[in-house]
């Protein structure tokens, strides 16, 4: 299996430590693949009509694509009902917490483009002032609402420490670890498992 895509999103390392934390670091070769927002990346498009990273190739070359999809593709190959539990009332919270992590990436992600890619002068302060305001919503509510869940080693964990990584390098300005201990020491101690020290952001 290949996936491809560049480490520095964080939807990629996200599928990138499942394939680790499932077992199947060994099985899954990561395929660096650039993106920009207003270019089309040519091999992408021939994996995939949406053109965005992460995208999965199977061992029998059928492309998968959506962070989300992926990471449930991996536990299924592996036969892994840790990480995407089977019982109904974990499983859903499991997948909550995913979302709320995807959130939280879809937000850091489109912020960095707009500071970062978009013409100087271009940029959308109302827009920026609410992305701040739904980002420091979903820290209160991690640090609130998820550390036990937080605790596990679940695709939602898994998200949400990658995407608090994310944040931490690319735009360091963003305060996510003051008055959320919690958080923090989640995110510190989750950062020295293998699986992280082997998908550095990047690689």
């Amino acid at each position: 299996m290949k996936i491809h895509g560049d480490m520095l999103s964080p939807f990629v390392r996200m599928c990138v430590v499942t394939a680790h934390e499932a077992g199947l670091g060994g099985k899954v070769e990561h395929v660096k693949e650039s993106v920009s927002p207003a270019a089309e990346n040519p091999r992408l498009a021939l994996l995939s009509p949406i053109g965005k990273v992460p995208v999965l190739e199977t061992d029998h070359g059928h492309p998968i694509f959506d962070s989300r999809v992926i990471m449930e593709y991996l536990c299924h190959v592996a036969g892994n009902s840790a990480l995407i539990p089977d019982d109904g009332v974990h499983r859903f919270k499991v997948l909550t917490l995913l979302a709320l992590a995807q959130g939280l990436a879809d937000s850091a992600v489109a912020t960095r483009y707009e500071l970062g890619a978009r013409p100087k002068g271009l940029q959308w302060p109302e827009w920026l002032e609410r992305t701040r305001v739904r980002m420091a919503a979903i820290f209160d509510s991690l640090e609130r609402d998820w550390s036990p869940l937080l605790g596990e080693v679940s695709v939602g964990s898994i998200a949400s420490a990658v995407v608090l990584s994310y944040i931490s390098f690319r735009l360091p300005d963003v305060d996510w670890k003051t008055g959320r201990p919690k958080l923090a020491a989640f995110h510190a101690d989750f950062s020295k498992r293998e699986s992280m020290q082997k998908t550095p952001i990047g690689a």
